[in-house]
């Protein structure tokens, strides 16, 4: 079977962190080596579905694995084979069909070649006699035969003997895979889902199964009566759907702490906790909700269906899939957010912690939930004690747990009591510190609390760094000077044990206390020089803020500027904005700046010299802003707050401000909700102004 395996220069394949002795070892009498060698090979030369020449290199010793009767776990090592292919399509080839150029070790286009040439047999294992390999294989004849009628004949074919629900659903979807792939066979397979869909014989799944694949080949004919067709065929699903509790997670090895930070150990649970799927609708239905796009209302509608499943699992899939709408496109989601609110009543903590996790992002919005936040915090310290948030039940505990945290994000002083609890407990005290400096009306409970937490870590430990910063971070927000002389000790003992990064938060943290830290000014100017590519400009930043000496400081910012690093450029860029006319002796290197090739230091650097050289500097200034945003969307935040600064001399930016602001997905840096709702804010509120006749439409605005 494995002729020619190591005839097969492996070792001159770029990417391949694995060994192709996963590929025998997947044939191993053995289950738990079966199940090592499927999850190395994943882990290595199918790394997050890419696929690499030595992944297409292995496709005919794993497609031998597939079709022997004899392998054990066929079907797990077919949807390996399938996974690779569908990956190599949506990665390697274009929506016209015409390949990507890749950089050489990329092997998509050779794992397509390979499985279109053995498309038909895909057709014999959708007939094989284990169902587990008949349910692998279904996606294979969308994907791979290029037979299209053959393909079609055997979805139908299948789609008649199959009754369980996860193969019905495949078969349906694989349809319209092959009717997107071949054009010539599209009108023919898309006529059949739409006499699917209507086809009261068939089961509601089946049916809205065909509905949703076939909105899903021609979302632009997606008519008014096919959201409400959804809603009503989901409804029946639901009811045809037995109701189970949400099972707990498979069990595992417990992950080594030791060394650790926390915030690492709970990343991987949350991504581990984020793979799992608890409906056997939700593929489908999310599906839908990419066919539907920026159609966020009729969205809302299937949600609010989906959200109101007696089946548990199938409303926390669906409270993940409201996250997803409205942390990605713009609109009113208030009803949506006050759906999932309340699912913070509901008995099944799992869905709770979930609801109560999706809300916390969206905090710029959220405001609707505040109260059922508030109300589910307070029932669960009446039923559990205040001491909730340390309960030893973690689903109990996750959800008050992300409920105080989406509640904090919201400045509400009644998540303060959980808070405290946490800070004076250390169960989980990391959690608390993320979302304190929410509270500053709260400084004077939890400054005390914070710094005692900042003492008591060893830098000399480097897994405590990101502690250290999260503490730091949370001190300046809150701006007591009574932490100042913590982290004065704080920067002290990072620069000793050479934690650059906790330096350079210290220095931020310094820096917001402006001469508040004076006592800090020796180390902090020792650290101008330091070669650190952080640390130096947060030095520099923050001697100014302690210091004020103009003439100190000014060299340091002019060095910077001649950095060949691009945040160095733009971080000095923004302190000279913030010194303004003072700043005057750096104008005519920012305005050689404007013609850097990196987008994000002309932005700084245009909004730097509109501080410091006014009205003089607006034409380059707004040339430089504009071309910035058409080209990188991301900068729109910084563009448009130096815009709303340059005020009528901004008229010419009203198209492209219109323009972003009508665009349907959020946007603004990292397209976050709250980058993208202040993005809104500011510019609808620098349009209303700019579209305001004069003189009165820049009348002098009061604090």
């Amino acid at each position: 079977m494995f002729d020619g395996l190591h005839d097969i220069d492996w070792a001159s394949m770029e990417h391949a962190y694995g060994s192709v002795e996963e590929v025998p070892a997947l044939r191993s009498p053995e289950a738990e080596e079966r199940h090592k060698a499927l999850s190395r090979f994943y882990g290595a030369v199918h790394h997050q579905g890419s696929v690499y020449l030595p992944t297409a290199a292995s496709l005919p010793f794993l497609f031998e694995l597939a079709v022997d009767g004899a392998t054990p776990d066929r079907a797990a090592v077919l949807a390996l084979l399938v996974s690779i292919g569908r990956e190599s399509l949506d990665r390697g080839f274009e929506d016209d069909g015409t390949e990507i150029e890749y950089c050489p070790p990329m092997g998509c286009a050779q794992a397509v070649a390979f499985l279109r040439e053995r498309g038909a047999e895909f057709a014999a294992l959708a007939r094989d006699p284990d169902p587990d390999v008949r349910l692998a294989a279904i996606p294979g004849l969308g994907l791979f035969l290029d037979d299209g009628d053959r393909a079609a004949a055997v979805l139908s074919e299948r789609l008649a003997t199959e009754c369980g629900i996860a193969a019905r659903l495949r078969i349906v979807e694989a349809a319209a895979t092959l009717a997107l792939r071949l054009p010539a066979v599209s009108h023919r397979v898309m006529g059949w889902l739409a006499g699917l869909a209507a086809e009261a014989a068939q089961g509601p799944a089946t049916r809205l199964a065909a509905l949703v694949q076939r909105a899903r080949c021609a979302p632009d004919e997606i008519g008014d009566d096919v959201v409400p067709a959804a809603v009503g065929l989901l409804r029946e699903t639901a009811r045809a759907i037995p109701v189970r509790r949400i099972a707990p997670p498979p069990s595992r090895p417990a992950a080594p702490t030791d060394g650790v930070a926390p915030q690492i150990v709970a990343a991987f649970e949350d991504l581990d906790r984020y793979t799992r799927v608890y409906a056997p609708t939700t593929a489908l239905l999310r599906t839908f909700h990419e066919a539907l796009g920026a159609r966020v209302p009729e969205r809302t509608a299937v949600l609010a269906e989906q959200l109101s499943s007696p089946d548990p699992g199938s409303r926390l899939d669906a409270v993940r899939m409201s996250g997803e709408l409205m942390r990605g496109w713009r609109g009113d989601h208030t009803r949506l957010l006050l759906l999932v609110a309340d699912q913070l009543t509901t008995a099944d903590q799992e869905v709770a912690a979930e609801a109560a996790a999706v809300l916390g992002p969206c905090h710029p919005i959220a405001g609707p939930a505040r109260e059922a936040l508030a109300a589910h915090i307070d029932a669960q310290r009446a039923a559990h004690g205040p001491d909730v948030w340390a309960a030893p039940e973690a689903r109990l505990r996750r959800s008050h747990q992300e409920a105080v945290r989406a509640l904090a994000r919201l400045g509400d002083a009644r998540a303060l009591p959980s808070l405290l609890a946490a800070l004076d407990s250390d169960v989980d005290a990391w959690r608390a510190i993320q979302v304190a400096a929410q509270l500053p009306q709260a400084a004077d409970q939890l400054v005390p609390r914070l710094c005692d937490h900042l003492r008591r870590i060893d830098l000399s430990q480097q897994w405590t760094e990101t502690s250290a910063i999260a503490i730091l971070s949370a001190l300046a927000a809150l701006g007591d000077p009574a932490a100042v002389p913590v982290l004065v000790d704080t920067l002290d003992a990072a620069v000793r044990h050479e934690q650059n990064r906790v330096t350079r938060s210290a220095l931020n943290a310094l820096e917001a206390f402006g001469p508040a830290a004076t006592g800090a000014q020796d180390t902090i100017r020792s650290l101008t020089t330091a070669t650190d590519a952080h640390v130096r400009p947060a030095a520099v930043a923050a001697l100014w803020a302690v210091g004020g000496d103009l003439a100190e400081v000014m060299p340091l910012l002019l060095g910077l500027l001649d950095d060949r690093i691009t945040f160095r450029i733009s971080g000095a860029a923004d302190l000279l904005g913030e010194m303004g006319p003072r700043a005057s002796v750096a104008l005519p290197r920012l305005r050689d700046l404007l013609t850097h090739d990196y987008e994000w230091v002309r932005v700084h650097c245009a909004a730097a010299l509109w501080e410091i050289g006014g009205e003089a500097e607006a034409p380059a200034v707004l040339d430089a802003l504009l071309q910035a945003m058409a080209r990188n969307p991301a900068t729109a935040n910084h563009v448009v707050a130096c815009l709303d600064r340059m005020g009528p001399l901004a008229a010419p930016a009203l198209p492209l401000l219109r323009e972003h602001l009508a665009l349907p997905r959020r946007g603004g840096r990292f397209k976050s909700v709250d980058h993208d709702e202040e993005l809104q804010r500011v510019g609808r509120t620098l349009i209303a102004r700019l579209e305001r006749p004069a003189p009165e439409a820049f009348a002098p605005r009061t604090a």
